[in-house]
């Protein structure tokens, strides 16, 4: 996800500085290059060995003759990105007024001059969070184009957001956001059809691939709608439904203002009639089963114009019989490609699927995130994005 991607990491003085080894682990994890940029107060919460430990690079804790703040956020600087985190409400205010009285606000104020994009990912206590100032603050630096990413509002806490959260807007800063301005609508996962208070009728679908697939979008620039049944995500609006019916609802409403739909649910293909009471254990019964609509028909009806993508999943062994049916769903519902996969995949963190429209069928193997990426990009082809 950070492959090749150079990070300043610019650390102040909030507690939530003791975290920010990890932080540089982790962002090496995925591929990128940090160098780190200190405070003094944040020297007083974390050394700086630490931090030259977590990059394996020299920490700056001073600006000198050498200009440091240049040689890293320069207009031709080392810096892809500069990152603050944490970032006190001190740091944002003085980034707004562009007050360069700390290493880090200086490389902020050279950083923003020489259009390098800036992630800031605050943490302090909720009041001074929720203080007009910093409210007005954070408003001003975001006109400007710099990404906030949200802290986590816990214990009277603004709690920096956690290093998946972080490093996901790192990326998405640094990247070249082919999805950018595009409105996307995904939805992922099993849908659930209650047969009593207790019992449901659903499916294998783990959600994997429909939350890799948001999570690609949204690193390419894109604001992203998940329906699933699941939690909050930091990188969508999260639309949380259960049966077959609240996902065609959700879906039929989002993409009313969507400029694509990647539809990577496992839709229930038959719901029942809930019994108001528990089926009693032991008795024998029956079942009777009806059809749920299909999404992407009843999306199209409505939406002729949108951009959709499906997922074909099959249990058929040989390949020319499962491209051969996402061509039948292509055709069917005029899609701009179908992601076909065999149902031995689900709930897997490695995948292999085809990638379908009306010319080829290109094969993507890898770990789901990587054929995410790959269907973000094909995605972004069909919209003339990229």
């Amino acid at each position: 996800m950070l492959d090749g991607v150079d990070v300043a990491l610019g650390i102040t003085g909030s507690i939530a500085a003791v975290k920010t080894v990890e932080l540089a682990h982790e962002l090496r994890r995925r591929g990128a290059e940090v160098r780190a940029v200190m405070t003094d107060s944040a020297r007083g919460i974390v050394h700086p060995w630490a931090l030259e430990y977590a990059t394996d690079n020299p920490v700056v804790t001073e600006i000198t003759g050498a200009v440091e703040h240049v040689d890293l956020c320069g207009t031709d600087g080392w810096a892809d990105v500069l990152l603050i985190a944490p970032a006190t409400a001190n740091t944002v205010g003085k980034v707004a007024a562009a007050v360069d009285d700390t290493p880090v606000t200086t490389c902020a104020t050279t950083a923003l001059g020489a259009g390098v994009p800036v992630v800031i990912a605050p943490a302090m206590h909720e009041p001074m969070y929720d203080h007009p100032g910093v409210i007005d603050a954070i408003e001003r630096v975001e006109s400007w184009g710099v990404d906030f990413v949200d802290p986590r509002i816990e214990e009277g806490k603004a709690k920096i957001a956690t290093e998946d959260a972080v490093a996901l807007d790192v990326a998405r800063a640094a990247g070249d956001r082919p999805l950018a301005g595009e409105r996307i609508v995904v939805t992922s996962g099993a849908t659930t059809e209650s047969i009593d208070p207790i019992r449901t009728l659903s499916n294998r679908s783990s959600g994997k691939m429909g939350r890799a697939v948001a999570r690609a979008c949204y690193v390419a620039g894109a604001d992203v709608t998940l329906v699933h049944d699941g939690p909050d995500l930091p990188y969508a609006d999260v639309e949380t439904v259960e049966s077959a019916a609240e996902m065609l609802d959700a879906t039929l409403a989002a993409a009313t203002d969507a400029d694509a739909l990647v539809s990577a649910a496992a839709i229930g293909d038959y719901t029942v009639e809930t019994r108001p009471e528990k089926i009693k254990s032991g008795d024998r019964v029956t079942l009777e089963l009806t059809p749920t609509p299909k999404l992407l028909d009843r999306v199209r009806e409505e939406h002729p114009a949108l951009t959709m993508v499906g997922f074909k999943t099959e249990t058929v062994e040989d390949e020319e019989t499962l491209v051969s049916r996402a061509r039948d769903l292509l055709a069917r519902v005029d899609l701009a490609f179908v992601v076909a996969n065999r149902a031995s995949v689900m709930g897997e963190e490695r995948t292999r699927v085809h990638l379908v429209d009306a010319d080829v069928a290109t094969v993507c193997e890898g770990s789901k995130q990587e054929v995410a990426a790959a269907v973000a990009a094909k995605l972004a082809d069909a919209m003339g994005a990229s």
